[in-house]
């Protein structure tokens, strides 16, 4: 179970109940914000049919996942640069005047093609 309650000078007390095996324990969030953005973010909550301490949740939730997102992403092309690495060095690799001629012939169809349309 989450709440929040503001207090006068405007720090917002969060409890979060995490169950520890089934069991409940605590962990207390306490920072302050300026009355403008309290304002507004419980006017944004109330939109939405939700408590502040439910979208501090939320956004909590959140992100952590795009954390982990982003650190699976990372991992993935870390791995294909190394890939990439380890193929050139096995000499792997393609002369640069084989390239150039394949792009050419590649912008040369593309501008076929825009002539065809004109």
């Amino acid at each position: 179970m989450t709440s929040a309650r503001w207090s006068k000078d405007r720090v917002l007390h969060c409890t979060n109940n995490v169950t520890q095996g089934g069991g409940m324990s605590d962990a207390t969030f306490t920072f302050r914000v300026n009355d403008e953005l309290k304002s507004e973010f419980s006017k944004a909550a109330r939109s939405r049919d939700r408590s502040s301490a439910q979208l501090l949740r939320d956004f909590m939730r959140e992100y952590v996942q795009q954390q982990e997102r982003l650190a699976e992403h990372d991992s993935w092309f870390r791995e294909q640069v190394k890939q990439g690495l380890d193929s050139a060095n096995a000499g792997n690799l393609v002369p640069a005047g084989d390239v150039e001629a394949k792009f050419a012939a590649r912008r040369a169809l593309t501008q076929r093609n825009i002539d065809k349309q004109r």
